[in-house]
């Protein structure tokens, strides 16, 4: 069966056309976490806040929305979120990228960010997008994704490929559950070939008392 062998390659064919034109605002990871939620449960001793509600986040550009977020500190100062979504929907995840009007937009079942590695993961019905501006550049969707911000590449697991059911939502049994799927939109270039100069028309000068 030659779809092993074909995968890794497709995969770094969509790492090269995608990973490297990923580049996440890096002063986010120095900005304060603020979070919205309908009500909070903090451990100072476990240094543990749980946010339960409707929870938004925001920390510089990065924009995450949940039913719940955990959200841990540890003795480094370093910031951790396990973010579980509403039933019937997705938690959502986006940041800009830095210099330019572009962002990266995620959605699981559940997220989790790890600020001292700046990672987010994305768990179960996963999937990751890039918009220039307000439209749609490049989609990828799989079982998992890691998005590394430090690195500015991310990894996508499309599941088991054996096995019985996927569960809800999922491919059924056998060996074809499991797929890795992306949509790819070439990077707009500026159209570098000279335009044309415009034909001159010359006209053939008129002498004034010319011989006749």
């Amino acid at each position: 069966m030659k779809l092993p062998r074909l995968f890794p390659l497709m995969l770094l064919v969509l790492l090269s056309s995608l990973g490297a034109s990923v580049w996440a605002e890096k002063a986010d990871r120095n900005k304060p976490m603020n979070v919205e939620s309908d009500a909070l449960r903090y451990d100072d001793l476990k240094q543990v806040s749980i946010f339960t509600g409707k929870v938004v986040l925001t920390k510089g550009t990065i924009l995450i929305r949940g039913a719940q977020i955990e959200v841990r500190q540890d003795a480094e100062g370093y910031q951790y979120g396990l973010v579980t979504s509403e039933p019937g929907k997705l938690a959502f995840f986006r940041q800009k990228r830095e210099g330019v009007d572009e962002y990266i937009e995620g959605e699981g079942l559940t997220l989790e960010y790890d600020g001292k590695a700046d990672t987010v993961k994305f768990i179960n019905t996963a999937l990751l997008r890039r918009l220039r501006g307000a439209t749609l550049a490049d989609e990828v969707s799989g079982q998992v994704i890691v998005y590394n911000n430090s690195t500015d590449v991310f990894t996508v697991d499309g599941g088991k490929t054996n096995g019985a059911s996927s569960g809800a939502g999922g491919t059924g049994g056998g060996t074809g559950g499991g797929r890795v799927r992306a949509m790819l939109t070439p990077k707009p270039t500026a159209d570098v070939t000279p335009a044309t100069p415009p034909a001159v028309l010359k006209t053939t000068p008129q002498l004034k008392d010319a011989p006749r």
